[in-house]
């Protein structure tokens, strides 16, 4: 007996297979196709009552496939594994709220979105915005499919966004050197010596876009704040917000030692709000061992109650 994953994967692999054969297209192309003819009903996988993470799970194992097959720089998704991590975060120190809206500023194919939001209890609306054409589309079809509350913007994130401040901000940000000069001369975070590093500049345009004691979870390079350009953002994380938490990851989660990172999270100041009595700095265990994972869960617990005192 096949699984609803397994039975949504094999169908858009093989219609993906099919066009991508036909029409000399590549992989994930044939992606896009396939959800195309899911949406418009045209052709269905043989499935009943599947839940929005099975959907999600399917759609994702179809995308690394494709991903795998052009290893393109930018087409990379944020592992599962982080994604739930993240989801924990956002779902434990947001309780109080009825409702979120989010923002993911490097939408990517929406995969981190959309496990977050799928692991929420409460509504919630979001904003995405990407610009590569093929991953928003790939982002855009998937939240059709799983009826997400979502609004999509194709433009380069660091110029001005037409779109009110949220709750939370959540990303796995692009890592290097951000090639327009002229954009970047609009930052606090521009770097007069060198390019300025576009994971800053995401932050600071994050921060610009969360409301007053909202929330930011970025996944980060382990090293963000050991570079040249360290110092100043520290400086403007000290002037605009709070660090909450600075949590490694498994290095075994990632192919190479260069692309380790760690979950950083932030809270933008308030008036109404106090700093947090203690940054949890802490590392994630082999996310394999039960019992480590417990003890980790545990600490965070600790923490949570001591900051809320």
């Amino acid at each position: 007996m096949h699984t609803n994953v397994e039975q949504i994967f094999t169908f858009i692999d093989q219609e993906s297979s099919f066009i991508e054969q036909q029409e000399s297209v590549t992989y994930l192309e044939g992606v896009i196709y396939a959800l195309e003819l899911w949406i418009t009903d045209k052709k269905t996988p043989f499935v009943q009552n599947a839940e929005k993470e099975q959907i999600r799970k399917a759609v994702q194992l179809a995308i690394l496939k494709g991903m795998k097959k052009s290893a393109q720089v930018n087409h990379q998704m944020t592992p599962d594994a982080i994604g739930l991590l993240v989801a924990y975060f956002v779902k434990e120190m947001t309780k109080e709220k009825k409702e979120l809206t989010i923002l993911d500023p490097a939408l990517g194919t929406g995969n981190l979105l959309y496990t977050i939001m799928n692991a929420l209890p409460k509504e919630n609306h979001a904003f995405g915005v990407e610009i590569d054409e093929l991953l928003i589309q790939l982002a855009a079809q998937t939240a059709e499919l799983l009826t997400s509350d979502i609004q999509l913007f194709r433009q380069d994130a660091l110029k001005p966004l037409l779109i009110d401040p949220v709750d939370i901000v959540v990303s796995d940000l692009p890592v290097g050197y951000y090639p327009d000069d002229e954009t970047a001369q609009e930052y606090f975070l521009q770097s007069n010596d060198e390019m300025s590093y576009a994971h800053h500049l995401f932050i600071e345009q994050s921060m610009k876009h969360v409301k007053p004691g909202g929330y930011l979870y970025f996944l980060v390079p382990d090293t963000i704040f050991e570079s040249k350009q360290a110092p100043n953002l520290h400086k403007y994380i000290k002037e605009n917000g709070w660090i909450q938490a600075v949590i490694q990851l498994p290095s075994t989660i990632f192919k190479s030692k260069g692309q380790e990172k760690s979950l950083l999270i932030l809270q933008k100041k308030s008036d109404e709000l106090n700093a947090p009595r203690e940054v949890l700095l802490a590392k994630v265990p082999n996310m394999s061992n039960k019992e480590a994972m417990e003890l980790f869960f545990q600490k965070i617990d600790i923490w949570q109650e001591e900051n809320a005192k």
